[in-house]
């Protein structure tokens, strides 16, 4: 079928309605910038892979916009910073910071944040703090770590054991950001939710 436009302004595709909307782009660029803003936060130097704040801005934008919309919000981050862009915590940017030991982190943001949305959409309509928490550790903590890991490892020459072993001083902090960002998901969700349930978001013809 071809496609065509609905009279609410959707997108027809083969039998499905498809919604493209120019508030999705807005809320991907505020997110990014949400992401940028918390770079501002001093960090933390305890070795070669900094404590920053700006994995709850990872966090934030899988569980508050869902999946495609949080990776392309970290996906815009981090072509930013690609760019050269100073957004990272001590006004880091270019291609540089992709061949040190934060690259594996870094590069995993987007993957994080489509994780978190994943989850965070397939429970959306019985989300609540619990399953918030329990995404953003998934997807936030789990996932950055196994691919951060073996990345840091690799660049600084050291075992992925020590290198695993040197990131436990930054479980603690990200466990209060996967709180956090899961507290205001929950209230996002009940004030302005920008997630719509699946059979919502794709309805049949």
């Amino acid at each position: 079928m071809a496609a065509g436009l609905t009279d609410d302004g959707g997108v027809r595709a083969s039998g499905t309605f498809r919604r493209v909307r120019s508030r999705d782009l807005v809320h991907i660029a505020l997110f990014a910038a949400i992401t940028a803003v918390l770079g501002l936060v001093p960090a933390v130097d305890v070795g070669p892979v900094p404590i920053t704040a700006q994995t709850l801005g990872v966090m934030l934008a899988g569980s508050v916009l869902g999946a495609r919309r949080g990776f392309l919000s970290q996906l815009l981050f981090l072509v930013l910073v690609a760019v050269g862009l100073p957004l990272l915590p001590g006004g880091r940017g270019g291609l540089s910071v992709f061949t040190g030991p934060t690259a594996g982190y870094l590069l995993s943001w987007p993957i994080a944040a489509l994780v978190i949305g994943l989850i965070t959409e397939l429970v959306w309509r019985r989300y609540n703090l619990g399953w918030g928490v329990l995404a953003n550790v998934v997807g936030g903590i789990v996932l950055i770590y196994a691919i951060g890991i073996p990345v840091s490892a690799a660049v600084l020459g050291t075992s992925p054991v020590a290198a695993a072993t040197g990131a436990l001083i930054f479980v603690p902090g990200d466990l209060v950001k996967a709180v956090v960002a899961a507290a205001v998901a929950v209230q996002v969700r009940r004030s302005y939710p920008v997630i719509e349930p699946r059979d919502r978001a794709v309805a049949p013809r």
